[in-house]
């Protein structure tokens, strides 16, 4: 199934995000997360490329198909094509058709720390254009409320993001974000941009010290004042930190659905502890906004003319 199919008869989708064990580790050792997250009834799982420029291709195919043929879910595989070559991708596309995978994350990737890119590639949408040409899959694209780290503005942002969005992005996944109302004025740039496929917002929940480091060298997000007291008054209490950051985001995400996201998409860190409680928290919300577009749709249209 194509996940934009998923959008067009869904007002907000839910969905996940999981990282492949690391080659040495045997793939038996994520069936547990997966069953535990299958039991939260995402519409799909996003399958990462491996952060911080790691080569993971191998184990995003394998738990991709694993994701599709065991736990009958919708897998999302990441492809980054940074330093590849066009056969390098055009290989991957074929193992990831072969294993019935229908969606692509397609990013451009992590800069090597020499920071040389080799290869033919320097942005996203010249990979979005390669994977079209067949038109084999499904193609979501990454966007950035406050910015690309590179981008010199938002409007450069905003250009690039467009081009991503006209090699033919069925939909977007944001940068994970703690400020819902950088959000909010990012979609309405976007909109005024033309780019009106849907767009879903990631969100991370911040469970420890270490996350916001990684966090701050990854993507630089805001960190809000609210956020900050959050990380300051519970930081030496991890059980206690973890219940605030959980907090945050339900309260985050309780926020986006009252204002009409498309979408939510779960940074989970492969926790499905993490993952159930925030999913228990919001079920009802998505259900009734959910069971109310299903009735508009099937209601019948009346005769103006009688």
């Amino acid at each position: 199934m194509r996940i934009k199919d998923i959008f067009e008869t869904k007002q907000v989708v839910f969905s996940l995000e999981v990282f492949p064990p690391s080659p040495e580790v045997a793939i038996e050792n994520i069936y547990q997360t997966l069953a535990e997250l299958k039991d939260i009834d995402p519409d799909y799982i996003s399958v990462t490329y491996g952060a911080g420029g790691a080569i993971k291709k191998n184990r995003t195919v394998e738990l991709s198909t694993l994701l599709k043929e065991k736990y009958d879910i919708e897998a999302l595989a990441h492809l980054t094509c940074i330093n590849s070559s066009p056969q390098n991708i055009d290989r991957i596309m074929t193992e990831l058709k072969n294993n019935k995978i229908e969606n692509i994350l397609a990013l451009r990737g992590d800069k090597p720390i020499s920071g040389e890119i080799q290869g033919d590639y320097t942005h996203a949408w010249q990979l979005i254009e390669q994977i079209k040409q067949s038109n084999d899959f499904g193609v979501a694209a990454a966007c950035y409320p406050e910015g690309h780290l590179e981008a010199q503005n938002m409007q450069e942002d905003l250009n690039h993001l467009k081009y991503k969005v006209e090699a033919g992005v069925d939909y977007l996944i944001t940068q994970m974000f703690f400020d819902n109302s950088l959000f909010y004025r990012f979609r309405e740039q976007a909109n005024n941009y033309g780019i009106k496929i849907p767009i879903e917002a990631g969100i991370m929940p911040v469970i420890n010290k270490k996350q916001v480091g990684k966090i701050i060298e990854l993507s630089g997000a805001y960190f809000p004042e609210k956020f900050k007291r959050i990380m300051l008054k519970y930081q030496d209490n991890p059980v206690a930190l973890q219940d605030a950051g959980i907090a945050y985001a339900i309260e985050q995400i309780v926020d986006l659905i009252s204002s009409e996201v498309d979408g939510i998409h779960l940074y989970t860190m492969n926790n499905p502890y993490v993952a159930k409680r925030i999913k228990s928290a919001v079920g009802s919300l998505i259900s009734h906004i959910n069971g109310l577009k299903n009735r508009q749709k099937n209601s019948p249209s009346l005769d103006k003319e009688h």
